[in-house]
């Protein structure tokens, strides 16, 4: 199954700024995405100290990045 994923324009500049190359946040998703399915919503993901915030959608087999930040500063969005 082939997944969309589509980046907010924060997270994307959050890579972009401390150079994180989005392989790291696909590999990320990929794990997620073999733990659960049919669960639909916001889901957060969290690498030491780097958090992920993602919608997932399983009807249509996309993911929307909504935030990539540091631990402290993922939830002030």
């Amino acid at each position: 199954m082939n997944w969309v994923i589509d980046w907010s324009r924060q997270a994307s500049a959050f890579l972009e700024k401390n150079r994180i190359p989005e392989e790291e946040i696909f590999d990320l998703i990929h794990l997620v995405l073999n733990k659960f399915s049919g669960w639909e919503g916001f889901h957060r993901i969290r690498k030491g100290k780097l958090r992920v915030i993602a919608a997932f959608d399983f009807d249509h087999t996309s993911v929307f990045i909504e935030v990539v930040d540091w631990r402290g500063n993922a939830y002030q969005q």
